[in-house]
């Protein structure tokens, strides 16, 4: 199956690590060989596939489709960029595929990668621009035995 806008599935495969996005409000700059950006209340991303700008940084307000980087949810405080679609962009293949706060339970993203709020914080020191992330197959759970 092929990813595309919307479809709510995480790409599977190698991706590198493009930057951190930061809320400088809530969390301080974690130390990582990556680049660091802090997010600005205007700072959006877009996710309207016919626009020159989809699946680029986009300041609000913005007329097309998109998604907000300033979130009142913590989700987007520490936001790891991925290389997913961004080289060259391709209209409707997916946009803003990111590593994020998890919310509660652990629910299901709308295609990016969630984890702990701690363990982002953790693997912010662990990682440089050299570092890649590889998406695939979800680990089964092994299977309880009747007895």
């Amino acid at each position: 199956m092929a990813k595309r806008e919307g479809d709510g599935v995480t790409p599977r495969g190698t991706f590198a690590i493009r930057r951190l996005w930061r809320r400088a409000d809530r969390t301080p700059r974690p130390p990582t060989g990556l680049p660091v950006r802090a997010t600005r209340p205007d700072d959006g991303w877009c996710d309207a596939v016919g626009h020159r700008r989809y699946n680029r940084r986009v300041k609000l307000p913005f007329p097309a489709s998109h998604e907000r980087m300033w979130r009142d949810d913590r989700l987007y405080d520490l936001v790891f960029e991925l290389g997913w679609n961004d080289r060259p962009v391709r209209a409707g293949r997916g946009s803003a595929i990111f590593l994020h706060a998890a919310r509660a339970g652990f629910t299901p993203t709308a295609g990016c990668v969630a984890l702990a709020p701690a363990v982002l914080k953790r693997l912010a020191g662990r990682i440089g621009p050299r570092t890649v992330i590889e998406i695939g197959r979800p680990v089964p759970r092994p299977r309880r035995r009747a007895i």
